[in-house]
Protein backbone atom coordinates (compact mmCIF):
# COMPACT_ATOMS: atom_id res chain seq x y z
CA UNK A 1 0.00 0.00 0.00
CA UNK A 2 1.23 3.73 -0.87
CA UNK A 3 1.91 5.42 2.19
CA UNK A 4 0.46 8.20 0.12
CA UNK A 5 -3.84 8.37 0.89
CA UNK A 6 -5.43 10.42 -1.54
CA UNK A 7 -7.79 8.52 -3.39
CA UNK A 8 -4.27 5.30 -1.88
CA UNK A 9 -3.13 0.48 7.09
CA UNK A 10 -2.85 -4.20 14.81
CA UNK A 11 -4.33 -4.24 18.57
CA UNK A 12 -4.67 -0.51 19.60
CA UNK A 13 -5.26 0.67 23.16
CA UNK A 14 -4.87 4.43 23.34
CA UNK A 15 -6.12 7.05 20.78
CA UNK A 16 -6.16 9.99 22.74
CA UNK A 17 -4.37 12.38 20.87
CA UNK A 18 -5.77 11.94 17.33
CA UNK A 19 -9.37 11.31 18.85
CA UNK A 20 -8.78 14.49 20.82
CA UNK A 21 -7.33 16.33 17.66
CA UNK A 22 -10.46 14.71 15.54
CA UNK A 23 -12.76 16.36 17.63
CA UNK A 24 -11.14 19.46 17.37
CA UNK A 25 -11.34 19.12 14.12
CA UNK A 26 -14.82 19.49 13.77
CA UNK A 27 -14.61 22.96 15.34
CA UNK A 28 -12.00 23.76 13.28
CA UNK A 29 -9.40 24.33 16.15
CA UNK A 30 -6.23 22.17 15.09
CA UNK A 31 -6.59 23.99 11.47
CA UNK A 32 -6.56 27.20 13.76
CA UNK A 33 -3.32 25.45 14.95
CA UNK A 34 -1.65 24.97 11.40
CA UNK A 35 -2.04 27.69 8.19
CA UNK A 36 -5.35 26.36 6.78
CA UNK A 37 -5.21 25.25 3.14
CA UNK A 38 -5.35 28.54 0.60
CA UNK A 39 -5.39 26.34 -2.72
CA UNK A 40 -5.10 28.69 -5.91
CA UNK A 41 -8.68 27.80 -7.74
CA UNK A 42 -8.10 25.01 -10.61
CA UNK A 43 -7.20 25.96 -13.66
CA UNK A 44 -9.84 27.11 -16.20
CA UNK A 45 -11.37 24.31 -18.55
CA UNK A 46 -9.51 23.73 -22.23
CA UNK A 47 -11.64 24.60 -25.26
CA UNK A 48 -14.54 21.81 -25.62
CA UNK A 49 -13.25 19.13 -28.31
CA UNK A 50 -14.40 15.71 -29.13
CA UNK A 51 -11.29 14.21 -26.53
CA UNK A 52 -12.18 16.67 -24.11
CA UNK A 53 -16.35 15.73 -23.98
CA UNK A 54 -14.90 11.95 -24.03
CA UNK A 55 -12.47 12.42 -20.63
CA UNK A 56 -15.30 14.43 -18.37
CA UNK A 57 -17.54 11.29 -19.27
CA UNK A 58 -15.42 9.06 -18.70
CA UNK A 59 -14.70 10.66 -15.75
CA UNK A 60 -18.14 10.71 -14.60
CA UNK A 61 -18.01 7.10 -15.33
CA UNK A 62 -15.38 6.13 -13.05
CA UNK A 63 -16.53 8.56 -10.11
CA UNK A 64 -20.02 6.05 -10.33
CA UNK A 65 -17.73 2.79 -10.44
CA UNK A 66 -15.83 3.87 -8.04
CA UNK A 67 -17.88 6.14 -5.22
CA UNK A 68 -15.09 6.01 -2.67
CA UNK A 69 -12.18 7.33 -4.76
CA UNK A 70 -14.50 10.07 -5.90
CA UNK A 71 -14.95 11.11 -2.59
CA UNK A 72 -11.95 11.94 -1.39
CA UNK A 73 -11.64 13.78 -4.88
CA UNK A 74 -13.94 16.07 -3.24
CA UNK A 75 -17.07 14.82 -5.10
CA UNK A 76 -19.13 14.43 -2.35
CA UNK A 77 -22.46 13.63 -4.02
CA UNK A 78 -20.79 10.31 -3.71
CA UNK A 79 -20.76 10.84 0.17
CA UNK A 80 -21.57 7.49 2.10
CA UNK A 81 -21.39 4.93 -1.01
CA UNK A 82 -19.43 2.07 -1.42
CA UNK A 83 -18.59 0.39 -4.71
CA UNK A 84 -20.34 -2.66 -5.86
CA UNK A 85 -18.39 -5.36 -4.79
CA UNK A 86 -20.50 -8.43 -5.97
CA UNK A 87 -19.03 -11.18 -7.97
CA UNK A 88 -20.96 -9.70 -11.27
CA UNK A 89 -20.62 -5.85 -10.24
CA UNK A 90 -16.78 -6.61 -10.67
CA UNK A 91 -17.61 -8.46 -14.12
CA UNK A 92 -19.36 -5.21 -15.13
CA UNK A 93 -16.73 -3.04 -14.16
CA UNK A 94 -13.49 -5.23 -16.12
CA UNK A 95 -15.72 -4.42 -18.87
CA UNK A 96 -16.30 -1.16 -18.54
CA UNK A 97 -12.75 -0.30 -18.31
CA UNK A 98 -12.12 -2.40 -20.64
CA UNK A 99 -14.97 -0.53 -22.99
CA UNK A 100 -13.10 2.63 -21.83
CA UNK A 101 -9.79 1.87 -22.70
CA UNK A 102 -11.05 0.76 -25.94
CA UNK A 103 -12.73 4.33 -26.73
CA UNK A 104 -9.55 6.03 -25.41
CA UNK A 105 -7.04 4.61 -27.46
CA UNK A 106 -9.32 4.48 -30.72
CA UNK A 107 -8.85 8.61 -30.49
CA UNK A 108 -6.02 8.51 -33.07
CA UNK A 109 -2.34 10.48 -32.00
CA UNK A 110 -2.96 12.85 -35.34
CA UNK A 111 -6.14 14.15 -34.27
CA UNK A 112 -5.30 15.37 -30.94
CA UNK A 113 -3.13 18.15 -29.65
CA UNK A 114 0.01 17.94 -27.87
CA UNK A 115 -1.69 18.20 -23.95
CA UNK A 116 -4.62 16.08 -25.38
CA UNK A 117 -2.57 13.01 -26.58
CA UNK A 118 -0.79 13.15 -23.13
CA UNK A 119 -3.70 12.90 -21.76
CA UNK A 120 -4.68 10.19 -23.80
CA UNK A 121 -1.98 7.68 -22.88
CA UNK A 122 -2.08 9.17 -19.10
CA UNK A 123 -6.07 8.01 -19.28
CA UNK A 124 -5.41 4.39 -21.00
CA UNK A 125 -2.45 3.89 -18.28
CA UNK A 126 -4.90 4.41 -15.15
CA UNK A 127 -6.99 1.96 -17.29
CA UNK A 128 -4.35 -0.74 -17.44
CA UNK A 129 -3.23 0.03 -14.08
CA UNK A 130 -7.21 -1.41 -12.56
CA UNK A 131 -7.39 -3.61 -14.97
CA UNK A 132 -4.05 -5.41 -14.49
CA UNK A 133 -5.77 -5.70 -10.09
CA UNK A 134 -9.37 -6.33 -11.10
CA UNK A 135 -8.20 -9.13 -13.84
CA UNK A 136 -4.99 -10.34 -14.11
CA UNK A 137 -4.30 -10.43 -10.47
CA UNK A 138 -7.65 -11.08 -9.59
CA UNK A 139 -6.99 -8.58 -6.28
CA UNK A 140 -10.76 -8.89 -5.26
CA UNK A 141 -10.47 -12.29 -4.50
CA UNK A 142 -7.09 -13.10 -3.82
CA UNK A 143 -6.08 -10.40 -1.45
CA UNK A 144 -8.33 -8.48 2.02
CA UNK A 145 -6.04 -5.35 1.10
CA UNK A 146 -7.55 -4.91 -1.72
CA UNK A 147 -10.54 -3.71 0.40
CA UNK A 148 -8.38 -1.16 2.37
CA UNK A 149 -7.77 1.99 -0.09
CA UNK A 150 -4.88 -0.13 -1.45
CA UNK A 151 -5.62 0.40 -5.14
CA UNK A 152 -8.64 1.38 -5.99
CA UNK A 153 -11.63 2.11 -3.31
CA UNK A 154 -11.38 1.27 -0.01
CA UNK A 155 -13.31 0.88 3.68
CA UNK A 156 -11.42 3.79 5.11
CA UNK A 157 -14.17 6.35 6.69
CA UNK A 158 -11.63 9.03 7.66
CA UNK A 159 -12.51 11.37 4.81
CA UNK A 160 -16.31 11.85 6.96
CA UNK A 161 -14.12 12.37 9.84
CA UNK A 162 -11.20 14.45 9.55
CA UNK A 163 -11.97 16.61 6.68
CA UNK A 164 -14.07 19.63 7.61
CA UNK A 165 -15.89 20.04 4.07
CA UNK A 166 -19.36 20.28 5.58
CA UNK A 167 -20.31 21.14 9.27
CA UNK A 168 -20.09 17.40 10.92
CA UNK A 169 -24.31 16.99 11.08
CA UNK A 170 -23.88 16.75 7.51
CA UNK A 171 -20.69 14.29 7.58
CA UNK A 172 -22.59 12.82 10.34
CA UNK A 173 -25.53 12.14 7.69
CA UNK A 174 -23.08 10.98 5.53
CA UNK A 175 -21.16 9.10 7.70
CA UNK A 176 -24.39 6.88 8.43
CA UNK A 177 -25.20 6.33 4.95
CA UNK A 178 -21.75 4.89 4.69
CA UNK A 179 -22.61 2.49 7.78
CA UNK A 180 -25.63 1.18 6.00
CA UNK A 181 -23.70 0.22 3.25
CA UNK A 182 -20.58 -1.88 5.55
CA UNK A 183 -22.85 -5.23 5.62
CA UNK A 184 -23.44 -5.70 1.88
CA UNK A 185 -20.00 -5.07 1.39
CA UNK A 186 -18.87 -6.99 4.36
CA UNK A 187 -20.73 -10.07 3.00
CA UNK A 188 -19.73 -9.26 -0.61
CA UNK A 189 -15.99 -9.56 0.77
CA UNK A 190 -16.48 -12.82 2.14
CA UNK A 191 -18.06 -13.97 -0.78
CA UNK A 192 -15.17 -13.04 -2.65
CA UNK A 193 -12.29 -14.38 -0.87
CA UNK A 194 -10.89 -17.29 -1.40
CA UNK A 195 -9.94 -20.01 0.67
CA UNK A 196 -7.63 -21.51 1.97
CA UNK A 197 -5.65 -17.80 1.65
CA UNK A 198 -1.97 -17.47 2.67
CA UNK A 199 -1.47 -16.76 5.92
CA UNK A 200 0.20 -12.95 5.50
CA UNK A 201 -2.62 -11.76 3.57
CA UNK A 202 -5.40 -13.94 6.25
CA UNK A 203 -3.61 -11.76 9.06
CA UNK A 204 -3.69 -8.65 7.40
CA UNK A 205 -7.78 -9.00 6.73
CA UNK A 206 -8.11 -9.75 10.47
CA UNK A 207 -6.54 -7.16 11.80
CA UNK A 208 -8.06 -4.42 9.13
CA UNK A 209 -11.37 -5.76 9.51
CA UNK A 210 -11.13 -6.35 13.18
CA UNK A 211 -9.40 -2.77 13.69
CA UNK A 212 -12.64 -1.12 11.71
CA UNK A 213 -15.05 -2.81 13.95
CA UNK A 214 -13.11 -1.78 17.35
CA UNK A 215 -12.78 1.67 15.63
CA UNK A 216 -16.61 2.25 14.96
CA UNK A 217 -17.04 1.03 18.79
CA UNK A 218 -14.52 2.68 20.23
CA UNK A 219 -13.76 6.15 18.96
CA UNK A 220 -16.32 7.34 16.46
CA UNK A 221 -19.19 7.84 18.59
CA UNK A 222 -17.07 10.12 20.63
CA UNK A 223 -16.35 12.24 17.58
CA UNK A 224 -20.06 12.63 17.09
CA UNK A 225 -20.57 13.34 20.56
CA UNK A 226 -21.43 17.00 20.52
CA UNK A 227 -24.26 16.49 17.67
CA UNK A 228 -27.35 16.85 19.95
CA UNK A 229 -30.03 15.93 17.15
CA UNK A 230 -31.60 12.96 18.58
CA UNK A 231 -33.12 11.39 15.51
CA UNK A 232 -29.49 11.91 13.76
CA UNK A 233 -27.73 9.63 16.94
CA UNK A 234 -29.93 7.42 16.98
CA UNK A 235 -29.52 6.71 13.15
CA UNK A 236 -26.32 7.00 13.81
CA UNK A 237 -26.39 4.52 16.55
CA UNK A 238 -28.92 1.83 14.97
CA UNK A 239 -26.14 1.81 11.76
CA UNK A 240 -23.21 1.68 13.99
CA UNK A 241 -24.83 -1.55 15.65
CA UNK A 242 -25.14 -2.90 12.43
CA UNK A 243 -21.58 -1.84 10.76
CA UNK A 244 -19.88 -3.17 13.73
CA UNK A 245 -21.67 -6.38 13.86
CA UNK A 246 -20.86 -6.88 9.70
CA UNK A 247 -17.13 -6.11 10.21
CA UNK A 248 -17.16 -7.97 13.32
CA UNK A 249 -18.51 -11.22 11.48
CA UNK A 250 -16.01 -11.01 8.39
CA UNK A 251 -12.53 -10.53 10.83
CA UNK A 252 -14.55 -13.75 12.63
CA UNK A 253 -15.14 -15.41 9.00
CA UNK A 254 -10.71 -15.29 8.39
CA UNK A 255 -10.45 -15.97 12.00
CA UNK A 256 -12.14 -19.14 12.49
CA UNK A 257 -10.30 -19.92 9.03
CA UNK A 258 -6.42 -19.50 10.66
CA UNK A 259 -6.56 -23.37 10.08
CA UNK A 260 -7.24 -23.28 6.68
CA UNK A 261 -4.57 -20.69 5.72
CA UNK A 262 -2.47 -21.68 2.62
CA UNK A 263 -1.48 -21.59 -0.76
CA UNK A 264 0.84 -19.11 -2.18
CA UNK A 265 0.66 -15.20 -1.63
CA UNK A 266 3.28 -14.76 -4.68
CA UNK A 267 1.85 -13.52 -7.95
CA UNK A 268 4.42 -15.77 -10.12
CA UNK A 269 7.44 -14.18 -12.39
CA UNK A 270 5.03 -13.64 -15.17
CA UNK A 271 2.55 -11.62 -13.23
CA UNK A 272 4.91 -9.48 -11.67
CA UNK A 273 6.47 -8.74 -14.53
CA UNK A 274 3.00 -8.00 -15.98
CA UNK A 275 2.16 -5.79 -12.88
CA UNK A 276 5.03 -3.86 -14.07
CA UNK A 277 4.63 -3.39 -17.06
CA UNK A 278 0.65 -2.17 -16.89
CA UNK A 279 1.06 -0.57 -14.12
CA UNK A 280 4.10 1.70 -14.51
CA UNK A 281 5.00 1.10 -18.12
CA UNK A 282 8.31 -0.44 -17.02
CA UNK A 283 9.45 -3.26 -19.21
CA UNK A 284 12.87 -4.12 -18.43
CA UNK A 285 13.83 -8.17 -17.53
CA UNK A 286 13.50 -8.96 -13.72
CA UNK A 287 17.14 -10.27 -13.86
CA UNK A 288 17.93 -6.99 -14.96
CA UNK A 289 15.92 -5.31 -12.75
CA UNK A 290 17.07 -7.09 -9.55
CA UNK A 291 20.68 -5.91 -10.42
CA UNK A 292 19.73 -2.31 -10.05
CA UNK A 293 18.40 -3.02 -7.34
CA UNK A 294 21.06 -5.12 -5.68
CA UNK A 295 23.71 -1.97 -6.90
CA UNK A 296 21.94 0.54 -5.00
CA UNK A 297 21.66 -1.72 -2.02
CA UNK A 298 25.37 -1.27 -1.73
CA UNK A 299 25.96 2.03 -3.03
CA UNK A 300 23.94 2.58 0.03
CA UNK A 301 25.90 0.39 2.49
CA UNK A 302 28.92 1.73 1.40
CA UNK A 303 27.75 5.51 2.34
CA UNK A 304 26.60 4.04 5.47
CA UNK A 305 29.69 2.48 6.58
CA UNK A 306 31.35 5.76 5.63
CA UNK A 307 29.20 7.89 7.12
CA UNK A 308 29.10 6.08 10.55
CA UNK A 309 33.07 6.35 10.96
CA UNK A 310 32.14 9.89 11.79
CA UNK A 311 29.82 9.19 13.73
CA UNK A 312 31.01 6.06 16.06
CA UNK A 313 34.61 5.94 14.93
CA UNK A 314 35.30 2.29 15.33
CA UNK A 315 32.03 0.38 16.28
CA UNK A 316 29.63 -1.27 13.87
CA UNK A 317 27.11 -0.15 11.33
CA UNK A 318 24.50 -1.76 13.28
CA UNK A 319 25.63 -0.23 17.01
CA UNK A 320 25.77 3.13 14.64
CA UNK A 321 21.92 2.83 13.19
CA UNK A 322 20.90 1.75 16.58
CA UNK A 323 22.74 5.04 18.48
CA UNK A 324 20.76 7.11 15.86
CA UNK A 325 17.65 5.23 16.42
CA UNK A 326 17.58 5.99 20.48
CA UNK A 327 17.81 9.18 19.77
CA UNK A 328 14.08 9.70 19.87
CA UNK A 329 12.25 12.69 18.98
CA UNK A 330 11.12 14.27 22.97
CA UNK A 331 7.50 14.20 23.17
CA UNK A 332 7.11 11.36 20.76
CA UNK A 333 6.96 11.21 17.29
CA UNK A 334 3.83 13.12 16.35
CA UNK A 335 5.11 15.88 18.54
CA UNK A 336 8.65 16.07 17.07
CA UNK A 337 7.04 15.36 13.29
CA UNK A 338 5.24 19.01 14.08
CA UNK A 339 8.24 20.51 14.72
CA UNK A 340 9.73 19.19 11.56
CA UNK A 341 7.95 20.32 9.38
CA UNK A 342 8.55 23.86 10.56
CA UNK A 343 12.58 23.54 9.50
CA UNK A 344 11.90 21.51 6.72
CA UNK A 345 9.49 24.18 4.69
CA UNK A 346 12.20 26.83 5.98
CA UNK A 347 15.36 24.69 4.76
CA UNK A 348 13.18 24.49 1.00
CA UNK A 349 12.42 27.74 0.66
CA UNK A 350 16.45 28.70 1.41
CA UNK A 351 17.80 26.10 -0.89
CA UNK A 352 15.42 27.33 -3.82
CA UNK A 353 15.40 23.60 -5.51
CA UNK A 354 11.81 23.56 -6.03
CA UNK A 355 8.91 25.91 -6.09
CA UNK A 356 6.77 25.86 -3.44
CA UNK A 357 3.40 26.99 -4.98
CA UNK A 358 1.36 28.06 -2.07
CA UNK A 359 1.12 28.97 1.61
CA UNK A 360 -0.52 25.47 3.01
CA UNK A 361 0.69 23.47 5.21
CA UNK A 362 -0.07 19.73 6.43
CA UNK A 363 -1.38 18.61 10.15
CA UNK A 364 0.02 15.80 11.83
CA UNK A 365 -1.86 13.16 14.04
CA UNK A 366 -1.38 9.57 15.49
CA UNK A 367 -2.79 6.66 12.85
CA UNK A 368 -6.15 5.20 14.17
CA UNK A 369 -6.57 1.61 14.79
CA UNK A 370 -7.75 0.13 11.44
CA UNK A 371 -4.82 1.88 9.53
CA UNK A 372 -1.08 0.88 11.31
CA UNK A 373 0.39 -1.30 8.48
CA UNK A 374 2.35 1.55 7.42
CA UNK A 375 4.49 3.37 9.67
CA UNK A 376 3.35 7.01 8.18
CA UNK A 377 1.10 7.96 5.65
CA UNK A 378 -0.83 11.27 4.16
CA UNK A 379 -3.95 12.22 3.54
CA UNK A 380 -4.48 14.62 0.92
CA UNK A 381 -7.64 15.94 0.11
CA UNK A 382 -8.14 15.55 -3.99
CA UNK A 383 -8.88 18.64 -6.35
CA UNK A 384 -12.36 19.17 -5.89
CA UNK A 385 -12.04 20.06 -2.14
CA UNK A 386 -10.39 23.23 -1.21
CA UNK A 387 -9.38 24.83 1.64
CA UNK A 388 -8.70 21.97 3.85
CA UNK A 389 -5.62 20.57 5.38
CA UNK A 390 -3.71 17.39 4.50
CA UNK A 391 -3.24 15.02 7.68
CA UNK A 392 0.50 13.64 7.91
CA UNK A 393 -0.32 10.35 9.79
CA UNK A 394 2.32 8.71 12.07
CA UNK A 395 1.49 4.52 13.75
CA UNK A 396 2.38 3.85 17.48
CA UNK A 397 3.64 0.54 17.96
CA UNK A 398 2.10 -2.28 18.23
CA UNK A 399 1.03 -2.64 21.83
CA UNK A 400 1.06 -6.53 21.94
CA UNK A 401 4.73 -6.63 21.20
CA UNK A 402 7.02 -6.35 24.32
CA UNK A 403 8.44 -3.31 25.96
CA UNK A 404 11.82 -3.86 24.02
CA UNK A 405 9.82 -4.13 20.82
CA UNK A 406 7.75 -1.16 20.86
CA UNK A 407 10.76 1.03 21.78
CA UNK A 408 12.84 -0.14 19.23
CA UNK A 409 10.36 0.91 16.58
CA UNK A 410 9.39 4.54 17.31
CA UNK A 411 11.97 6.40 14.88
CA UNK A 412 14.72 8.45 16.06
CA UNK A 413 14.88 12.18 14.93
CA UNK A 414 17.21 11.53 12.18
CA UNK A 415 15.17 8.47 10.89
CA UNK A 416 11.90 10.35 11.37
CA UNK A 417 13.23 13.72 10.13
CA UNK A 418 12.89 11.67 6.50
CA UNK A 419 9.83 10.16 6.80
CA UNK A 420 8.82 13.85 7.62
CA UNK A 421 10.72 14.56 4.20
CA UNK A 422 8.63 11.54 2.69
CA UNK A 423 5.17 13.04 3.25
CA UNK A 424 5.24 16.16 3.93
CA UNK A 425 8.22 18.77 2.44
CA UNK A 426 9.52 18.00 -0.07
CA UNK A 427 7.60 14.84 -0.68
CA UNK A 428 3.94 14.05 -1.02
CA UNK A 429 2.76 16.81 0.10
CA UNK A 430 4.75 19.25 -2.61
CA UNK A 431 4.08 17.10 -5.61
CA UNK A 432 -0.10 17.65 -4.54
CA UNK A 433 0.70 20.77 -4.37
CA UNK A 434 1.97 21.06 -7.73
CA UNK A 435 -0.60 18.33 -9.10
CA UNK A 436 -3.45 20.07 -7.90
CA UNK A 437 -2.87 22.93 -9.97
CA UNK A 438 -2.27 20.59 -12.75
CA UNK A 439 -3.90 21.89 -16.04
CA UNK A 440 -5.45 18.70 -16.69
CA UNK A 441 -8.25 17.06 -14.79
CA UNK A 442 -6.54 13.81 -14.97
CA UNK A 443 -3.22 14.93 -13.72
CA UNK A 444 -4.88 16.07 -10.98
CA UNK A 445 -6.70 12.94 -10.38
CA UNK A 446 -4.61 10.19 -10.92
CA UNK A 447 -1.13 10.23 -9.39
CA UNK A 448 0.43 6.50 -9.74
CA UNK A 449 2.41 4.94 -7.16
CA UNK A 450 5.61 5.02 -8.89
CA UNK A 451 5.65 8.35 -9.66
CA UNK A 452 3.99 9.38 -5.48
CA UNK A 453 6.09 6.78 -3.73
CA UNK A 454 9.40 7.29 -6.25
CA UNK A 455 9.31 11.23 -5.58
CA UNK A 456 8.88 11.13 -1.99
CA UNK A 457 11.88 8.96 -1.84
CA UNK A 458 13.99 10.68 -4.10
CA UNK A 459 13.06 13.58 -2.27
CA UNK A 460 14.62 12.57 0.84
CA UNK A 461 18.03 11.83 -0.98
CA UNK A 462 17.79 15.21 -2.56
CA UNK A 463 17.31 16.98 0.55
CA UNK A 464 20.84 15.39 1.72
CA UNK A 465 22.63 16.22 -0.96
CA UNK A 466 21.43 20.00 -0.95
CA UNK A 467 22.69 19.89 2.76
CA UNK A 468 19.95 19.81 4.86
CA UNK A 469 21.63 20.09 8.55
CA UNK A 470 24.79 21.02 7.03
CA UNK A 471 26.36 17.69 6.29
CA UNK A 472 25.50 16.36 10.04
CA UNK A 473 26.80 12.17 9.87
CA UNK A 474 23.57 11.24 12.33
CA UNK A 475 21.32 13.17 9.40
CA UNK A 476 23.12 11.36 6.44
CA UNK A 477 22.48 8.08 8.79
CA UNK A 478 18.80 8.91 9.35
CA UNK A 479 18.62 9.45 5.50
CA UNK A 480 20.39 6.37 4.24
CA UNK A 481 18.27 4.17 7.09
CA UNK A 482 15.39 5.38 5.08
CA UNK A 483 16.61 3.99 1.65
CA UNK A 484 17.97 0.85 2.75
CA UNK A 485 14.65 -0.24 4.23
CA UNK A 486 13.20 0.55 0.78
CA UNK A 487 16.33 -1.25 -1.34
CA UNK A 488 15.10 -4.38 1.00
CA UNK A 489 11.16 -3.78 -0.39
CA UNK A 490 12.57 -4.01 -3.60
CA UNK A 491 14.57 -6.90 -3.44
CA UNK A 492 11.91 -8.55 -1.33
CA UNK A 493 8.95 -7.27 -3.51
CA UNK A 494 11.22 -9.07 -6.77
CA UNK A 495 11.84 -12.63 -4.13
CA UNK A 496 8.57 -13.10 -2.47
CA UNK A 497 6.41 -12.54 -5.70
CA UNK A 498 8.78 -14.16 -8.75
CA UNK A 499 12.07 -15.72 -6.45
CA UNK A 500 10.32 -18.29 -4.12
CA UNK A 501 11.80 -16.04 -1.25
CA UNK A 502 9.80 -17.09 2.23
CA UNK A 503 8.52 -14.20 4.70
CA UNK A 504 11.37 -15.59 7.24
CA UNK A 505 14.24 -14.69 4.69
CA UNK A 506 12.77 -11.27 3.87
CA UNK A 507 12.43 -10.34 7.49
CA UNK A 508 15.95 -11.58 7.89
CA UNK A 509 17.12 -9.21 4.47
CA UNK A 510 15.20 -6.49 6.46
CA UNK A 511 17.45 -7.18 9.57
CA UNK A 512 20.64 -7.29 7.79
CA UNK A 513 20.32 -5.70 5.01
CA UNK A 514 18.22 -2.74 6.65
CA UNK A 515 19.43 -2.63 10.13
CA UNK A 516 15.36 -3.23 11.39
CA UNK A 517 14.02 -3.77 14.67
CA UNK A 518 12.45 -7.08 14.69
CA UNK A 519 8.72 -5.15 14.57
CA UNK A 520 9.72 -3.51 11.38
CA UNK A 521 11.05 -6.37 10.00
CA UNK A 522 8.23 -8.40 10.99
CA UNK A 523 6.01 -5.79 9.72
CA UNK A 524 8.14 -4.72 6.59
CA UNK A 525 8.05 -8.79 5.18
CA UNK A 526 4.48 -9.47 5.77
CA UNK A 527 3.61 -5.98 3.89
CA UNK A 528 5.44 -7.37 1.13
CA UNK A 529 3.27 -9.89 0.53
CA UNK A 530 0.10 -8.23 0.29
CA UNK A 531 1.56 -5.38 -1.38
CA UNK A 532 4.01 -7.09 -4.19
CA UNK A 533 4.19 -3.20 -5.51
CA UNK A 534 6.07 -1.68 -2.46
CA UNK A 535 8.83 -1.93 -4.98
CA UNK A 536 8.08 1.38 -6.01
CA UNK A 537 9.51 3.66 -3.81
CA UNK A 538 12.85 2.89 -4.64
CA UNK A 539 12.01 1.98 -8.50
CA UNK A 540 10.35 5.25 -8.98
CA UNK A 541 13.29 6.99 -7.18
CA UNK A 542 15.70 5.40 -9.11
CA UNK A 543 13.92 6.25 -12.65
CA UNK A 544 13.64 10.48 -11.74
CA UNK A 545 17.80 10.48 -10.48
CA UNK A 546 18.33 8.75 -13.97
CA UNK A 547 16.00 11.39 -15.65
CA UNK A 548 17.86 14.54 -13.87
CA UNK A 549 21.26 13.15 -15.16
CA UNK A 550 19.85 13.14 -18.15
CA UNK A 551 17.93 16.09 -18.36
CA UNK A 552 20.23 17.92 -16.88
CA UNK A 553 22.94 16.95 -18.65
CA UNK A 554 22.73 19.73 -21.51
CA UNK A 555 21.33 22.27 -19.02
CA UNK A 556 23.88 23.29 -16.46
CA UNK A 557 24.05 19.93 -14.62
CA UNK A 558 23.36 20.95 -10.71
CA UNK A 559 22.65 24.42 -11.57
CA UNK A 560 19.18 22.93 -13.59
CA UNK A 561 17.63 21.22 -10.49
CA UNK A 562 14.92 23.59 -9.49
CA UNK A 563 14.11 23.71 -12.94
CA UNK A 564 13.81 20.01 -13.54
CA UNK A 565 12.14 19.43 -10.14
CA UNK A 566 9.36 21.90 -11.15
CA UNK A 567 8.86 20.58 -14.79
CA UNK A 568 8.34 16.52 -13.68
CA UNK A 569 6.06 17.95 -10.91
CA UNK A 570 3.84 19.57 -13.48
CA UNK A 571 2.83 16.48 -15.03
CA UNK A 572 0.66 15.63 -12.18
CA UNK A 573 1.53 11.88 -12.01
CA UNK A 574 1.60 9.51 -14.80
CA UNK A 575 4.04 6.75 -15.59
CA UNK A 576 7.63 7.99 -14.85
CA UNK A 577 8.49 6.13 -18.45
CA UNK A 578 5.81 8.77 -20.03
CA UNK A 579 6.78 11.24 -18.14
CA UNK A 580 10.50 11.01 -19.38
CA UNK A 581 9.53 10.69 -22.73
CA UNK A 582 7.42 14.12 -23.04
CA UNK A 583 10.67 15.86 -21.18
CA UNK A 584 13.86 13.89 -23.56
CA UNK A 585 11.13 14.11 -26.78
CA UNK A 586 11.52 10.59 -26.87
CA UNK A 587 11.12 7.49 -25.52
CA UNK A 588 14.45 6.01 -26.33
CA UNK A 589 17.24 5.90 -23.76
CA UNK A 590 17.92 3.99 -20.30
CA UNK A 591 14.87 4.50 -17.69
CA UNK A 592 17.72 3.10 -15.10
Amino acid sequence: MPSIRRLRTPAFTSAGLLFLCLALLTLGACQRQSSESTADAPPPPRPVTEWTQFRDASLESYFKAHPVFAVSAGRHEFDGQLPDWSKAGIAAEIARLHAERDRAAGFEAGSLSGVDRFERDYLVARFDRDLFWLETAEAPFRNPAFYLDWMLDGLDPGVYLTRNYKPLDQRMRAYIDYLKSIPTATAQIEKNLRLPMPAPLLERGISAFGGLADFYRNDVPRIFSMITDTTLQQDFSAANEEAIKAMRKLAGWLEVNRKRTGGSFALGKEKFAQMLSASEGVDIPLDELEKIGQADLARNLAALEKACTTFLPGKPVAECIKAMQDNKPAGGPVKGARGQLESLRAALLGSEVVTVPGEEKALVNEAPPYNRANSAYIDIPGPYDTGLPAIYYIAPADPSWSAEEQHDFLPGQADLLFTSVHEVWPGHFLQFLHSNRNESIVGRLFVGYAFAEGWAHYAEEMMWEVGLNEGDAETHIGQLANALLRNVRFLSAIGLHARGMTLAQSEKMFREKAFSDPGTARQQAARGAYDPAYLNYTMGKLMIRKLRKDWCASRGGRECWREFHDTILSYGGPPVPMVRAAMMGSAEGSLF
